[in-house]
């Protein structure tokens, strides 16, 4: 009996495959507003502002690649770029004037969401394109990479941290599965 593949014809694998690069990209997008609000509220002189600004350069390393992708393959943005712009800013803002293990927390929420998000991508990708399959392995490391430092910063200490997470964890969960299709 021939193997199942959950995207059966050419077309289901197409569509597939630019849903994951428009919401890729409009999560790079998303994470790099999150860091600009962090960035703009601490400023870029205490250790915590310095490793966001790293992450923040991967993150734009990741946009300018999905960037290209969607003009190569001819994949549309989400139409909620206007949301994400605002939303991103916003939360960056808002756990950065909370504090630096805020701020931190925020990535470590955003991190852990996104780290599943890739998982399941390249588990659905299989090796049905190698490109985007690599793409999406080696962002998921510097994903991973900037989870860690931020456990290393004190995520955990930030105030009402359960809480904080499961909300911000929500709202990543939420933007994934609308940027998809939207």
């Amino acid at each position: 009996m021939a193997q199942q593949n959950t995207l059966k014809t050419k077309a289901q694998r197409s569509d597939a495959i630019a849903s994951m690069i428009r919401v890729n990209q409009a999560g790079e997008y998303g994470a790099k507003r999150i860091y600009a609000g962090q960035l703009a509220i601490m400023g870029d002189r205490t250790p915590a502002a310095r490793s966001i600004a790293h992450m923040a350069e991967q993150e734009d390393r990741h946009l300018t690649a999905f960037d290209a992708l969607m003009a190569e393959r001819g994949v549309r943005p989400t139409l909620l770029h206007p949301i994400w712009d605002v939303a991103g800013f916003a939360l960056g803002a808002v756990t950065a004037a909370i504090g630096p293990e805020a701020a931190m927390a925020c990535t470590v929420a955003v991190e852990t969401e996104i780290d599943r998000h890739y998982s399941e991508q390249l588990e659905q990708l299989g090796d049905t394109d190698p490109e985007l399959a690599a793409m999406v392995a080696d962002f998921q490391a510097d994903e991973l990479e900037h989870k860690a430092t931020a456990l290393a910063q004190g995520a955990e200490r930030a105030p009402a941290y359960p809480i904080m997470s499961a909300a911000i964890r929500l709202g990543c969960r939420t933007a994934i599965a609308v940027s998809k299709r939207i």
